[in-house]
């Protein structure tokens, strides 16, 4: 089994995705469903994914779950609640009672989106972690390099919760700058309670002229911190049809992971992702 630990949908006509703004995300302005997935997962060879969510909205959460409900490819849905609100408990044990509810093995927001690098420090975000903790479920991070630190102050000021670090931290991969982020990247995958998803990295390269080679440093980076028992891939489609079709996203993360052994590749295409998000 081939686990995709990464990806979204979305329908403009049900709610619109205010980020995908500029012409250089234009092509993304359409809708991508699950129907226009299936296909290209089957033929790349991926059998259960991850479905995430987009908007800090609270309606969409309860469609991602019904969608996995009704589709065989979705295992596991990461979706927002409001972490600040202080009735965050009873939220996510209402969320988990909805059709799909079952389906419900993560919460992200968009921290990389918040002005405040120190956000997930903040006292009613803290509590909002720890019911995400209480709950049994993991929280993905979806942040930049300069919010990296906080992310390790969070992880280890809660060790019972999973930290899942999206996209690799969003590297310059394009500026050719592993430093700072590689520094903080090894201090949080320090911590036992934090996994790296290798996903991401097609869009934060050159969109027109990347390589396998281009992405490598940071792949490499994230391997030897993490481990591969603690690195999961995930497509981040469709965004990443801004710089690749879903097939060579595959493609180039098993060439990015060639090195590996059996064992150790079977981690990462299966094994985390398995055992994070109980897929």
């Amino acid at each position: 089994m081939t686990v995709d630990a990464h990806h979204h949908v979305w329908d403009l006509s049900v709610r619109d995705q205010d980020w995908i703004t500029g012409p250089e995300l234009q092509p993304l302005r359409r809708n991508f469903g699950m129907a226009d997935l299936a296909p290209e997962a089957d033929t790349a060879g991926v059998d259960r994914t991850v479905l995430v969510q987009t908007v800090t909205m609270a309606d969409e959460t309860p469609e991602l779950l019904a969608l996995a409900q009704e589709s065989p490819l979705v295992a596991a849905v990461v979706g927002w609640t409001d972490l600040t609100r202080p009735d965050v408990a009873d939220e996510l044990a209402r969320l988990r009672e909805m059709p799909g509810g079952s389906h419900l093995r993560g919460i992200r927001h968009q921290v990389q989106g918040e002005r405040d690098p120190g956000w997930l420090l903040r006292p009613d975000v803290r509590r909002g972690l720890a019911a995400v903790a209480d709950a049994g479920l993991v929280y993905d991070l979806v942040v930049r390099p300069h919010q990296l630190p906080a992310c390790a102050r969070a992880a280890a000021e809660h060790p019972g919760l999973t930290f899942v670090l999206d996209h690799l931290g969003k590297p310059p991969i394009a500026a050719r700058a592993p430093d700072p982020w590689a520094a903080a990247v090894r201090e949080l995958a320090a911590l036992p309670n934090t996994v790296c998803k290798l996903s991401g990295m097609v869009t934060e390269a050159d969109p027109a002229r990347w390589t396998p080679d281009d992405l490598r440093p940071y792949a490499d980076t994230v391997l030897e911190a993490f481990g591969p028992d603690r690195t999961m891939f995930g497509s981040d489609w469709p965004v990443c049809t801004l710089a690749a079709t879903y097939g060579q996203v595959v493609r180039t993360a098993e060439e990015l992971t060639s090195g590996l052994d059996e064992s150790e590749r079977h981690s990462v295409f299966t094994g985390t992702a398995t055992r994070v998000y109980g897929v």
